[in-house]
């Protein structure tokens, strides 16, 4: 399938939109559950402040203009085009919202989103978004560690895998009345991938709550993966032990693999993916492409995962 890429980007990083974003972090030292949300009743949830978990921060490249991040992005639950689910995806009801978990763990059900957030703290990460169609951003994300998520529901040792489903709605997103991929959208993560504390559960960005456009109210922020690894508003959370098939790998198997890491020396089949354009910064002599990093720059926190992996035959 190829992409077609309608995005002006003749305009920098509004750095402006940055420093006050900045400044509002370090200025507030709570923001509430409810507040993000936009619940009725109000959970004393702290967000960390950016200089506590600067070490996952990226240092000395700008935060991409929100105008950016939340009008150009995938989700063909609404549309095939990156400059319209903004548009289309107002269909999506992301409260009330329920969560099933369920395989091999103690504490399975259905349960409220709310319930599941009174039990863990908000962050603010600030991590590169790599696409797998070699272009980038860098985008501040508020949510938690998966890994405390999963500590949460007590997975048993036969739990191998974390597998997520998206929504399978056609009224609230009519792009799944195409038969674009199947649906719904499924992906996964091998155990130790899911437990590494960079795997984070977002529930807002910009210091906001989530846009419906990616991913409200819920979605898998893996910043060392190719974005479509990153599932949007997730439904189910399961415990397999067996490795789960996603999505893009059940529809073209010879182009995206189960691992989706991002790898500059292993080519897209129709493409290179040694470099990388920023979404915002154009395409001047002073704003040329990127080079792609190994991991997407994360290779210290998660190069361990993978060092008995045959990275070109694992993809």
């Amino acid at each position: 399938m190829k992409f077609k890429n309608s995005l002006k980007e003749n305009e920098v990083t509004d750095e402006k939109l940055y420093k006050s974003r900045r400044n509002f972090i370090k200025s507030a030292s709570i923001i509430t559950t409810s507040a993000l949300l936009g619940q009725s009743t109000a959970n004393a949830f702290e967000i960390g402040q950016h200089e506590s978990i600067s070490k996952y921060n990226i240092k000395n490249e700008d935060i991409t203009a929100k105008k950016y991040a939340a009008n150009y992005n995938n989700f063909y639950e609404f549309s095939t085009k990156k400059e319209t689910p903004a548009h289309l995806a107002h269909t999506l009801m992301p409260s009330p919202w329920k969560v099933e978990i369920a395989g091999h763990v103690k504490n399975k059900g259905i349960f409220d989103l709310e319930d599941i957030l009174n039990k863990q703290q908000l962050e603010e990460r600030i991590y590169r978004f790599r696409c797998v169609e070699a272009w980038s951003m860098v985008i501040p994300w508020l949510g938690f560690r998966l890994s405390d998520l999963i500590k949460q529901f007590e997975p048993t040792s036969k739990a191998k895998y974390v597998y997520f489903e998206t929504l399978q709605d056609t009224e609230q997103m009519p792009g799944q009345n195409r038969r674009t991929i199947p649906w719904p959208y499924r992906e996964g993560l091998r155990m130790d991938e899911a437990m590494n504390e960079l795997t984070f559960m977002a529930v807002g960005m910009y210091g906001e709550k989530l846009p419906n456009q990616n991913g409200a109210p819920l979605r898998l922020v893996v910043p060392w993966k190719y974005g479509f690894k990153n599932i949007k508003s997730i439904v189910k959370i399961h415990f397999v032990d067996k490795q789960p098939v996603n999505s893009w790998q059940q529809i073209a198997r010879s182009e995206y693999g189960f691992y989706a890491n991002v790898n500059p020396k292993v080519d897209h089949p129709r493409w290179s993916q040694a470099s990388e354009r920023r979404i915002g910064g154009g395409f001047s002599l002073f704003n040329p492409r990127i080079d792609t990093l190994m991991y997407n720059g994360y290779g210290d926190y998660v190069g361990d995962l993978y060092k008995d992996l045959d990275l070109r035959k694992y993809f």
